[in-house]
C-alpha cells in the first residue's frame, strides 16, 4: 500500500538522521577529514547495501524506495519507532505492522527430540538467540547453561562476553560473524522488540567487532556446516552441526552437533557423554527449577 509521498522531506529527515550518527555509532571506523558532522552518503549505503548513486537520488527526491530498503534504512539510521512511522510515512509506504513478541519456551515437540539426543549436543534457539532449552551434552561441550542468568542466556550474548568460547571455536570470528547476522535477521523481523534492542545496544557498546559486524549486512550462513572445537577436556573436535526448524514455532530452531562413527571426534564425543553422565537428567526451560537437558552457547 502506498500513500502520498513527500520526496523532499524524505530526503530532508535522511540527512537529518545521518548527521547525528558517528562512524562509531554504526561500527565503522572513522578514516577522518569529515567536512560536516555525520556519517558520509557512501557510508550509509554501504549499510544499507544500496549504492551511493542510489542513495544519493534518494535524497535528493529522485527516487521512491521499496518499504525493505525503508526497513534496512531505519536499522541503520537506528531510528525509533515514531522515527521509523515517520521515514515511511514521508515516503509514502504504510508500514506493515510486525508481530508483538510474547515470551518464549521450548516446543514440546523440540523438548521430546532432545530427550532422545543421548550421543549428540543439542540445544533450542529461539527468536532473539535465547538459549530455551539443551541437553547435557550440549552444556558438557559449551558451558554450564543452568548457571546463567535466565535474562542472560542468550547465544549471541555467551558469545562476546564468555571468554572461554574465544578458546573453545577454532575459528570464533567466523561463528561469531554468523551469529551476528543471524541475529540481524531477526532485528529485521522484530524491530520493536525492546530485549532485541537492548541486547544490541549492550553488545555495540562491549565488543567493537559485534559494532562493526552489525552494520556489515553479512549474509549468515545455511542451515548445516561444520565447526572445529578445542575442547579443555576431550582436545580436538570437528563436528557437524544442523539446523531443524520447529513447525510448530517458526522462531525457534534445534541445533544439533554430531561427529562421524569411528572417528576421533565421535570418540570425543563419546568420552564427554560419560562425563556428563553424573548429570541429573530431564528437561529444563529458561527460569525453571529443574535441570533442563538442552543448551550450548553455538548461536547458529
Amino acid at each position: 500500500m502506498t500513500g502520498e509521498a513527500h520526496p523532499n522531506e524524505l530526503g530532508e529527515f535522511l540527512k537529518s538522521r545521518r548527521s547525528g550518527l558517528t562512524p562509531h555509532t554504526v561500527g565503522l571506523p572513522d578514516t577522518g577529514g569529515r567536512r560536516v558532522p555525520g556519517l558520509r552518503r557512501e557510508e550509509v549505503a554501504v549499510l544499507a547495501a544500496v549504492s551511493t548513486d542510489y542513495y544519493t537520488r534518494l535524497e535528493q527526491g529522485r527516487v521512491q524506495p521499496s518499504a525493505s530498503l525503508l526497513a534496512a534504512l531505519s536499522r541503520v539510521l537506528r531510528l525509533s519507532g515514531h522515527q521509523r512511522d515517520r521515514l515511511f510515512e514521508l515516503a509514502g509506504r504504510h508500514r506493515t505492522p510486525h508481530r508483538r513478541p510474547t515470551a518464549q519456551k521450548a516446543h514440546p515437540q523440540l523438548r521430546r527430540l532432545l530427550d532422545d539426543l543421548t550421543a549428540s549436543p543439542g540445544v533450542v534457539i529461539g527468536r532473539r538467540m535465547d538459549i530455551l532449552a539443551w541437553n547435557p551434552l550440549a552444556a558438557a561441550l559449551f558451558t554450564d547453561f543452568a548457571k546463567v542468568p535466565e535474562s542472560r542466556r542468550n547465544c549471541v550474548r555467551i558469545l562476546f562476553t564468555d571468554p572461554s568460547m574465544r578458546t573453545l571455536y577454532a575459528d570464533w570470528r567466523a561463528v561469531a560473524r554468523d551469529c551476528v547476522a543471524r541475529l540481524c535477521v531477526a532485528a529485521d523481523e522484530y524491530p520493536d522488540d525492546p530485549r532485541l534492542a537492548g541486547l544490541v545496544g549492550e553488545l555495540s557498546v562491549e565488543d567493537r567487532d559485534f559494532g562493526q559486524w552489525w552494520g556489515s549486512r553479512h549474509l549468515p550462513s545455511r542451515g548445516a556446516g561444520v565447526e572445529r572445537f578445542r575442547h579443555p577436556l576431550v582436545g580436538e573436535l570437528v563436528l557437524d552441526w544442523s539446523i531443524l526448524t520447529c513447525g510448530g514455532d517458526p522462531d525457534q530452531e534445534l541445533v544439533v552437533w554430531t561427529a562421524e562413527p569411528g572417528t576421533p571426534s565421535y570418540d570425543g564425543l563419546r568420552a564427554l557423554a560419560s562425563r556428563s553422565t553424573g548429570r541429573p537428567g530431564g528437561l529444563m526451560t529458561g527460569g525453571s527449577d529443574r535441570y533442563d537437558a538442552t543448551g550450548p552457547a553455538d548461536p547458529r
